[in-house]
């Protein structure tokens, strides 16, 4: 790879994920897409289309066939450490979607692999790269809203999960907890430090899924900042904001269409941002990537992050299990027995 040059990706999986990337790939100054895998070969072939580029049915094809810096995986969480350390054996760096795996002991191999080839390997976070998530981080270090006391997510539609792998545990590791939670436990750790303990409480299991369909959050990090996230395939909350942040001086809300804060004794709100947009997250999180690659750029997603996000959905399942305080760290067992937790625990 020359200096200057973009650099070349690869991508394994072509379902609704990739088409985000997809995006991204064809504004992205940094990154280019030059091979697409996946094992139906009509999925490949599109966004080979789209791009410009190769389409194979098996990465390994993919990997003989085409030369490349780094790599997209982009398919179910349960695959995501063979196909991760295939490549890293191959000292081609890695950026893999959420979950990066379905338990702890994986996600650790995972990066004993990428250290031991001298390569990347990050989680796609895309939160992490929304422009009005990282203003309210400048926000919460700068004081404006004086010390952060409370912290709220909320991530609720109604989806149809009959039919989608999310609801597989055996392919997915759980259900909305390990799906939609893993975007939450990063985010809350993004704004509040390690997270100490958890608790979680299922909700009525209404689509009749083998898994949690919603589920409520507790969570206290280790600073003592209280926490709560709420997550669900089957209510839509219709809330503008899907972050809250409340300090002793005032109010951050990070929204849809729009964010804004208000200190205390302010009669109007400042809006700093407007509201979410996928499809800048998703360039931001490649240029970032292809950036760390070729320039040394510090990734915004560090192994650390992205290690904690597998411990902390351990413990949630864990607290969910025996219905108590978890601390983050105590997380015990394995990806298996989490799936059967998710199957068989909670309300129906």
């Amino acid at each position: 790879m020359s200096s200057g040059s973009r650099v070349r990706f690869c991508m394994v999986g072509a379902g609704a994920i990739a088409q985000a990337y997809v995006r991204a790939f064809q504004r992205s100054k940094r990154a280019r897409l030059v091979g697409v895998a996946d094992l139906r070969c009509e999925a490949a072939n599109a966004i080979g289309e789209a791009l410009g580029c190769r389409s194979f049915s098996s990465c390994q094809a993919m990997s003989e066939a085409v030369p490349c810096d780094a790599v997209v995986v982009c398919t179910p969480p349960a695959t995501h450490p063979a196909i991760s350390t295939w490549f890293l054996a191959r000292k081609v760096h890695v950026l893999c979607e959420k979950p990066l795996a379905i338990d702890s002991a994986s996600a650790r191999q995972m990066f004993s692999e990428a250290d031991r080839n001298g390569v990347f390997l990050t989680m796609a976070s895309k939160f992490r790269h929304v422009e009005d998530v990282t203003r309210a981080k400048s926000l919460v270090a700068s004081g404006v809203i004086g010390e952060v006391v409370l912290f709220e997510n909320t991530f609720t539609a109604h989806v149809d999960m009959s039919r989608r792998w999310n609801s597989m545990p055996a392919i997915s590791g759980g259900g909305v907890l390990i799906d939609n939670g893993t975007h939450s436990v990063d985010m809350m750790r993004y704004f509040l430090g390690p997270l100490a303990e958890i608790q979680v409480v299922e909700g009525k299991r209404i689509q009749g899924p083998a898994v949690e369909d919603t589920v409520r959050m507790f969570v206290r990090s280790q600073s003592g900042v209280m926490g709560s996230i709420d997550l669900s395939w089957t209510i839509n909350k219709e809330q503008p904001s899907y972050i809250s942040i409340y300090g002793s001086l005032g109010t951050i809300l990070v929204g849809w269409k729009e964010s804004k804060y208000r200190r205390a004794g302010d009669p109007n709100w400042s809006v700093f941002g407007k509201g979410y947009d996928k499809h800048q997250a998703f360039l931001s999180q490649i240029d970032n990537f292809a950036r760390a690659i070729r320039d040394g750029e510090p990734l915004v997603v560090t192994p650390e992050d992205a290690l904690a996000s597998v411990d902390v959905i351990e413990a949630a399942y864990e607290a969910l299990a025996k219905n108590r305080w978890q601390p983050v760290n105590g997380a015990s067992g394995n990806g298996h027995k989490r799936a059967a937790v998710a199957a068989a625990g909670g309300a129906k």
